[in-house]
């Protein structure tokens, strides 16, 4: 593999020649086999160790096992630093091990699907790791395409394919091939065996949209382009079967060259956590130097009179050596500041966290079975801190389903249903719906809810007629009849197949059609049109037309597109319609639907046919010919009539746009970055509410050139700051906000939407720099026909320049590479395969559900951990700390203060489970107030709960803490008497008074640290705090003395100095005083500066008797902009290839001109166009989630009264 990898790097072109295996090996080519895993066998325990010692605390504690293996320095055993080590090595690598054994066994089963390759002159079964270069491979129906191929032949006229491309671009709509006109007719496999065409072409890269190469063959060259080919991911649509020829394989594929590197992600916390490490050792070795001085000092002044019974070891020489030594055995002593235990109590915390979000039944999708999965446990706090989200649309945010609405016919809508007091009644499951059972050919699917229509369509309303014969006839559909009355409709978009079939369903079923007629079913009546010509749609254009002649030898002009195209092209007797068909559509596009325009005029046969003498002359010009064809397009598109609009809802995932309110309540700035084209992710945007009307301007990037991009980029930053520069200075003063105000004035009101090519130009180090500040400066962003590679980039900018924590979510192939980019990857299980699932880090079946995981998980997840480290470093200072002490009164001999089985038991049995316990189940509010209050996931973002300034607080306080655990203690020392009078003043007992001590504060002091108690909490605390008092006064017995004398030297103290009332007056007030500036403090700062969580908090236990109350985030109607239903029509139409009849057969053909038969098969419309025209920003209308009133103000208040950090 890693030759295969030199070899690639100085690939200037490929050459393949088919059906020739020798010749094609020795050029080395990947096989088609992939590898989406990190290790194997070899590998995995080197490389594994490796990225765990990257963690600076594991390296820490590395060093001190050796050091304990040194018997002069060592004042504690070995084994309690090796055990732990080991444990937290095997338990990450036993983790890395699972989830990585899932990615070799999806890509097992990638590589073990089976194709039919040509061999020896017949088709055998091969699995796709097999397939090599060169070979001639067989495809079928809604099968994937195993490798690139170049197309040879297909079952369809010409040598046309059609295909699906949702796993490379996220589009669903059919796509068109077609092979060579030199290879289109080779079906037999003779043929093909024979076939030794030779290709030269360019070397694998990542442009999924071009290909350049030449075939040669039989003497001649023909040129090859992206047109040509099946990339690997397609999959093969109602084409019966095709061959191609294996170009790239593999790793090589396009695929593949776009999916990121699996990489080893770590949460901000592990990376602080590295950095506070080397702070604590830095600290330790102060520590010790001090006290390996202190040691210095005293042997030379006073330890030389203690000589004579406390002799050096042989290897002490002097006062300097032995100091020397102590240094490292207090480095060994005070090691427990970093106890090995917090990483395996980390993993622990991590693995229950992760089984929460899996158990979470409000994140479980019912329909699909399907529940949330947390597909890796070390990025679940980073879950609290997200502030960018890059997400995917098709299947993200949308089910990429159209369906028929409403509609105006002649100023009067129809889709609404009143009651008896005309009142507008929701439409619900429940409603009743229109029955349609009158027409056979009806689809049972369509759902239609006022009955007005219909009556309208039975009392024979000419206008109406008119409407829907219209939406039968003037469109590119391909009909399919499987069986009498099955009809299946194949549309270059969902847009023209929910009209189509709006149309089928009101009794105008569109039947068949040929080159030269359209066949349609009129009110059970078989009607064939003669198609005369049809004026095909562009992105300029903004609308498609078709001139039929009716059975009457009528010739008709239907003609449907954006309303403001109609609008211009209008016979000036339709003003007043027109007014009143405007207000229905901007009512239409308030609620959110998508709109078009119809209209129709009656020509006149002499004028006809000197127009369409024209139009054939301008079809047959070489230069200029585009544009004659739209100046004769314009010129008889004029003085139409109007017949009305329609509006089509493109579904949403459910609960979408009032997820996106929420999290952008949260301050979480969400891109959409889509491989559809402007026009389609800009209604979207208006849809998810993250355009709006309101806002002050959307600017697009459309730029052709660098220099172009370069000047749109500017201009638009220009024109921001230039309009911040006078912002109304009373509003300013008005706002009590913690961030810049006009940053946040302009984030408010400014969006960016920027094409593929332009954002190419962008993406590069000149460029970089300028968009990611305009799209900072902007509140939603959009980014539209961008490759798999470029929505990595644009992560990747955002990861590298503003040091966010990124999430990217997607559904498809398309995502993976801006998954395995960011720094949490999260994959939607839908309708686009799993390899957006099997790359990522969690996921689940709806995008609605990332509010939960992000604002509920993730902000507990932070929470809890910031919880638990604060904690932690807290305890383990207090614990260690209190040997520094004691060293500058035992002649710094590194002797311990305690016993050493406390020391082995302090952290992994007496306080291990109170503080997992907190880890685990704490919470400062609620589920449902989590998600009520989003700007409390604010604090995870600016890091506010566990940060170097908490960290040092912690440390302060558990400095404190030894302080007065100790010299309380050794204070009353001097006074403490027994009963009988004798002193308690042995050093035994002063270890057991202080390790009481300080298990009870550390208890306590966890108990005021909770929030929220259960059964479990108080369980672990006070079971922690009995199973202390049982292990001491077991382990400090005179049979556990008797048995292992040397182990256990304390041996009865705790029965002697805890039956005596002094001592635990002693510790009594040794609690109280190291409890109580602590508890002071966190009243004082909750009631005097009280910050967003502790007003909530307040909220939530003020209301508890109500319950809990959702916040009302509802839709807000738009009322000015209306968007064109042609969103999804990527590139110029179909008309061209229909009217040549190159994608029919001959049987469909011909019986199509027979209006009481059907056609056998006929396919549906093809594409063979080269260009990409872009649309024109259109404005649009926004869909407001807001919340209520009461909510809005109350957050609103909190917000605003909440400290900044």
């Amino acid at each position: 593999m890693a030759f295969w990898r030199r070899k690639t790097r100085i690939e200037k072109e490929r050459r393949v020649r088919a059906n020739a295996r020798d010749y094609n090996e020795k050029f080395q080519y990947a096989d088609n086999s992939i590898k989406t895993s990190k290790y194997n066998l070899l590998t995995f325990l080197p490389v594994n160790l490796f990225e765990q010692f990257q963690r600076v605390a594991n390296a820490y504690f590395l060093v001190l096992l050796i050091l304990q293996l040194i018997p002069a320095i060592s004042s504690l055993s070995w084994f309690t630093t090796i055990v732990p080590l080991v444990l937290v090595l095997t338990i990450t690598a036993v983790k890395d091990a699972t989830d990585d054994y899932f990615r070799h066994r999806s890509d097992q089963q990638v590589n073990n699907r089976q194709s039919q390759v040509l061999s020896t002159g017949r088709l055998q079964n091969e699995k796709w790791m097999n397939i090599q270069v060169g070979d001639i491979i067989k495809l079928e129906n809604n099968q994937f395409v195993a490798a690139d191929l170049l197309l040879l032949c297909s079952s369809e006229p010409y040598g046309l394919c059609y295909i699906e491309t949702a796993e490379l671009d996220g589009e669903t709509n059919l796509k068109v091939r077609q092979a060579l006109s030199v290879t289109s007719d080779m079906r037999d496999i003779s043929e093909l065996m024979d076939f030794d065409g030779e290709v030269i072409c360019e070397p694998p890269n990542n442009k999924l949209d071009k290909f350049t190469g030449t075939l040669l063959w039989k003497n001649n060259k023909y040129p090859l382009d992206s047109e040509k080919m099946l990339l690997r991911g397609c999959v093969l649509r109602n084409t019966e079967w095709c061959f191609g020829l294996v170009i790239f394989a593999g790793l090589q594929t396009k695929l593949m060259q776009n999916c990121g590197k699996t990489t080893f992600k770590r949460t901000s916390i592990d990376k602080l956590m590295n950095t506070l490490v080397l702070w604590i050792f830095a600290f330790l070795i102060c520590m010790g130097v001090i006290l390996a001085v202190g040691n210095t000092i005293w042997e030379s002044l006073i330890g030389t009179d203690f000589q004579v019974f406390l002799p050096w070891d042989e290897i002490q020489s002097n006062a300097v050596f032995s100091g020397f030594l102590n240094f490292w055995s207090y480095v060994i002593i005070l090691n427990t500041v970093v106890p090995i235990s917090l990483y395996v109590s980390v993993e622990v915390l991590r693995l229950g966290h992760s089984y929460f979000i899996n158990w979470d039944q409000k994140m479980y999708y019912r329909k699909a079975d399907t529940a949330a999965e947390a597909r890796t446990t070390t990025l679940n706090e980073e879950l609290g801190q997200v502030e960018f989200i890059f997400s995917d649309k098709t299947g993200t945010l949308t089910q990429n389903v159209m369906v028929f609405r409403k509609c105006s016919i002649n100023g009067q809508t129809y889709g609404d249903i009143y009651n008896e007091f005309n009142q507008k009644v929701e439409i619900t499951e429940k409603t009743a719906r229109v029955d349609f059972s009158f027409n056979p050919l009806s689809d049972r699917r369509f759902k239609f809810y006022d009955s007005t229509l219909l009556e309208s369509i039975k009392l024979e309303d000419p206008l109406v007629h008119e409407f829907f014969r219209l939406l039968a006839l003037c469109h590119t559909v391909m009909s399919e009849e499987k069986s009498e009355g099955n009809l299946v409709y194949q549309a270059q978009s969902p847009d023209e197949g929910a009209l189509v079939t709006a149309a089928r369903n009101f009794g105008f079923v569109f039947r068949a059609r040929t080159p030269e007629s359209i066949t349609l079913c009129e009110m059970g009546r078989a009607v064939t049109y003669t198609l005369l010509a049809i004026l095909d749609f562009n992105n300029v254009r903004k609308r498609m037309s078709v001139i039929v002649r009716t059975p009457k030898g009528q010739i008709k002009l239907y003609c449907k597109g954006a309303d403001t195209v109609i609008f211009e092209h209008l016979d000036l007797s339709n003003e007043d319609l027109m007014h009143t068909t405007s207000e229905h559509l901007n009512e239409f596009a308030g609620e959110g639907l998508r709109t078009l325009a119809l209209a129709y005029k009656d020509l006149d046969e002499d004028y006809f046919d000197i127009w369409m003498k024209k139009l054939l002359f301008a079809s047959t010009v070489i230069e200029n010919r585009d544009e004659q064809l739209a100046v004769l397009y314009e010129e008889i598109e004029q003085d139409l009539k109007l017949l009305g609009a329609t509006a089509i809802e493109d579904k949403l995932q459910e609960g979408v746009p009032e997820t996106i309110a929420r999290l952008s309540l949260a301050d979480i700035k969400i891109w959409v970055l889509t491989g559809d084209k402007l026009e389609t992710a800009m209604n979207i945007g208006y849809s998810c509410n993250m355009l709006r009307d309101d806002m002050n301007e959307v600017f697009v990037i459309s730029g052709n050139t660098q220099l172009e991009v370069q000047q749109e980029l500017r201009s638009a930053i220009d024109h921001i700051l230039s309009l911040s520069r006078v912002c109304d200075t009373e509003d300013i003063a008005k706002t009590d906000a913690s961030v810049d105000v006009f940053e946040e004035t302009i984030i408010a009101e400014y969006a960016l939407v920027i094409n593929g090519h332009s954002l190419a130009y962008a993406l590069e180090p000149q460029l970089e720099h300028v968009l990611l500040e305009l799209a900072c400066l902007c509140k939603t962003v959009i980014c539209c026909r961008v490759t798999p590679l470029q929505k990595a980039q644009v992560v990747e900018l955002v990861k590298r320049h503003k040091g966010a924590v990124t999430l990217a979510i997607g559904d498809g192939a398309n995502d993976v590479s801006m998954i395995k980019t960011a720094h949490i990857g999260v994959g939607i299980s839908g309708q686009e395969g799993m390899q957006a699932v099997l790359a990522s880090d969690y996921s689940f079946a709806q995008f609605r559900y990332l509010q939960r995981l992000l604002l509920v998980h993730g902000r507990w997840s932070y929470f809890r951990m910031c919880n638990f480290l604060c904690y932690f470093f807290y305890k383990n200072f207090a614990f260690t700390l209190v040997h520094f002490w004691y060293g500058f009164f035992c002649g710094f001999s590194a002797q311990t203060v305690y016993d050493q089985w406390f020391i082995t038991l302090f952290n992994i049995v007496y306080t291990s489970l109170p503080v997992l316990a907190m880890g685990l189940f704490d919470q400062d509010v609620d589920d449902q107030y989590s998600l009520r209050y989003p700007p409390l996931y604010k604090l995870g973002q600016h890091n506010l709960l566990f940060n170097k300034r908490q960290f040092f607080l912690c440390t302060l306080q558990g400095l404190g803490i030894s302080f007065l655990l100790f010299f309380i203690p050794y204070g009353a020392s001097s006074v403490m008497v027994k009963e009988d009078g004798s002193l308690l003043t042995d050093q035994q007992t002063f270890a057991v008074i202080i390790a009481t001590s300080l298990v009870i504060v550390v208890s306590v002091q966890i108990g005021l640290d909770k929030y929220y108690w259960t059964a479990v909490n108080h369980l672990f605390i006070w079971g922690s705090l009995i199973v202390y008092f049982a292990l001491l006064f077991a382990m400090q017995s005179d049979g556990m003395f008797g048995i292992f004398t040397s182990s256990f030297p304390f041996v009865g103290t705790a029965r002697n100095c805890l039956s005596e009332t002094s001592v635990w007056l002693v510790i009594v007030l040794t609690s109280v005083v190291c409890v109580m500036p602590g508890l002071a403090v966190s009243f004082l700062r909750v009631n005097l500066f009280p910050t967003l969580i502790d007003k909530v908090r307040h909220l939530q236990q003020s209301r508890k008797k109500e319950g809990p109350q959702e916040q009302n985030l509802k839709r807000v109607r738009r009322t000015s902009s209306r968007r064109s239903a042609y969103a999804f029509s990527h590139q110029q139409g179909y008309g061209e290839l229909i009217t040549s009849g190159k994608n029919m057969r001959v049987g469909s053909v011909s019986s199509a001109h027979s209006p009481g038969r059907t056609p056998r098969g006929s396919t549906w419309m093809a594409n063979v166009l080269k260009g990409k025209n872009e649309v024109s920003c259109v404005s649009d209308g926004n869909l407001g989630a807001a919340e209520s009133s009461e909510g809005t103000k109350r957050e609103t208040q909190t917000e605003k009264q909440q400290p900044t950090g």
